[in-house]
């Protein structure tokens, strides 16, 4: 068997593994990714990157490799259970109004690509078999390999090995109906079969029995979602036959629509659960390890990702020493709440978007889908489902305080930038806009101080920002330099960003 030592175990080799071992190697941390499937399966689920979503990927670089590989979409807003009345993030303040499809394989192959340029290891074809963990570190046995580091993270699923070998307990509510997902060709298609992505009300529809929302990818291609109201649950590892889609599309799309072949398919319930605590020990969990709901209105792999975004930077300080007591346990503090907040809000969309609905959900339907008319009903949910209106709960009276940083265009003496393109390096960024930063502040390791001007109002003269685009700090006014620069400034970094020198 291999013996290796790493300072960071990642097990799973999705978004959220990717992610994370972007970040920790991005600052300089050894990391050792084990994905137990041989190699990527080239299947769209999980590809709905929101709003917010796509603003962190900008602040790393990694949003335009994906461009690239996003599915043709009408420029229309995201949605709330399926309600006809897209969300609008205008009012946000976001460079990214719209949700965009990519699939799953092609963010991973991006995030893959990023990580292991900037030196994580990712080993595929090996499956973690135990779990010893102590006060010092943690020992990962694998499929012919030992690994010893000083933590794990587990971003391994909603299935989560790592958790079932600690016996954590994953407590919630277990699925009541399930549903397929398959990649799809079609030969022939009748006029019912969408020829666009448009908004997913544009998508979804129901007929003998069937519920299903079919997405053009281009092509023959699509991606089809749909269930049965009377359909037995099948074995989750099992995959949708030929004959079990071509069934259901005849009975929603006419027996014109002929079905070419199964490209991938998965299965998945409507259970919703979250772990108690995101860190056990020198073990800590992330995206579908930490917490599981049904997937309406893209939330999954979002979660995840900035789980990730959180966690990263966090844990880099505290292997490097540079982190204040209790920056790593902030993790859970911020991210448990998040995650509560998306599974509330897919539990309310539950029973609006039941595909079977009784008078009283077709009634419930009707008033929320007016109340979404209303510009502040709207804006809410939007926000809600973006991302985009997250915001911490940190230290600090200024009202920027734990709210995301928008993406600004800026003036500099080097030039025209914008905001996210000063955090590529992964540090925090103490934005002076007024020029009064003394020249002998001294600043912690990864704080990079960056003067500029901004025609847009950020809300503050001065603003630190964490490396996941948080503000943390910030002051309104440079008349008192002693005030502004002074002991508020070094608290907040002490506080939450790193220690003090």
């Amino acid at each position: 068997m291999t013996e290796t030592t790493t300072e960071v175990v990642i097990a799973g080799a999705g978004p959220t593994g990717l992610m994370l071992a972007y970040e920790l190697s991005l600052a300089g941390v050894e990391t050792l990714v084990l994905e137990k499937l041989p190699e990527r399966i080239e299947q769209v689920k999980g590809g709905a990157i929101q709003p917010r979503t796509a603003e962190l990927l900008e602040l790393r670089g990694l949003l335009e490799p994906l461009l690239v590989r996003a599915a043709p979409r009408d420029p229309v807003g995201g949605h709330f259970a399926g309600l006809p009345v897209p969300l609008d993030c205008a009012p946000w303040r976001t460079r990214h109004p719209f949700p965009l499809l990519v699939p799953q394989w092609g963010i991973e192959e991006v995030l893959e690509g990023r990580a292991v340029a900037a030196g994580a290891r990712v080993v595929r074809g090996t499956a973690v078999s135990a779990v010893e963990s102590g006060d010092d570190g943690v020992l990962v046995t694998a499929d012919g390999l030992r690994a010893r580091a000083r933590y794990l993270v587990a971003c391994d699923g909603g299935h989560s090995t790592v958790r079932g070998l600690l016996g954590v307990p994953f407590p919630g509510r277990p699925g009541t109906r399930q549903a397929a997902l398959a990649d799809i060709r079609l030969s022939a298609v009748t006029p019912s079969v969408p020829r666009r992505m448009g908004h997913i009300s544009t998508l979804t529809r129901q007929a003998g029995g069937y519920w299903t929302m079919l997405v053009p990818l281009g092509g023959d291609r699509y991606r089809f979602t749909f269930g049965h109201a009377d359909q037995p649950e099948a074995d989750r590892d099992v995959p949708v036959s030929h004959e079990e889609a071509g069934a259901a599309l005849k009975a929603v799309y006419g027996q014109g629509t002929t079905l070419a072949a199964v490209d991938s398919s998965s299965r998945f319930s409507d259970a919703t659960r979250q772990l108690e605590h995101y860190r056990a020990g020198r073990v800590l969990f992330a995206g579908d390890a930490a917490h599981i709901h049904l997937p309406l209105g893209g939330q999954g792999l979002n979660l995840g990702i900035q789980d990730a975004f959180n966690l990263g930077w966090k844990l880099a300080a505290t292997i490097q020493d540079l982190a204040p007591s209790g920056l790593l346990d902030s993790y859970h503090t911020e991210r448990h709440p998040a995650g509560a907040r998306v599974l509330h809000h897919t539990s309310a969309q539950r029973v609006l978007a039941d595909p079977v609905p009784g008078e009283d959900v077709a009634a419930l339907r009707d008033i929320v889908t007016d109340l979404l008319r209303l510009p502040d009903t709207n804006r809410h949910l939007a926000g809600l489902m973006s991302g985009l209106s997250l915001r911490y709960d940190l230290p600090g009276d200024h009202p920027l305080t734990g709210e995301r940083a928008p993406d600004a265009d800026l003036a500099t003496e080097a030039g025209p930038t914008r905001l996210s393109a000063l955090f590529r390096p992964g540090h925090a960024v103490l934005l002076d806009l007024t020029g009064t930063v003394p020249p002998d502040l001294s600043l912690p390791p990864r704080i990079d101080l960056a003067r500029a001007t901004c025609a847009d109002d950020l809300g503050a003269a001065a603003l630190l920002i964490r490396p996941d685009g948080y503000v943390c700090w910030a002051a309104d006014t440079d008349a008192d330099a002693d005030a502004v620069w002074g002991d508020s400034l070094r608290t907040a970094i002490a506080r939450g960003v790193a220690k003090a020198g």
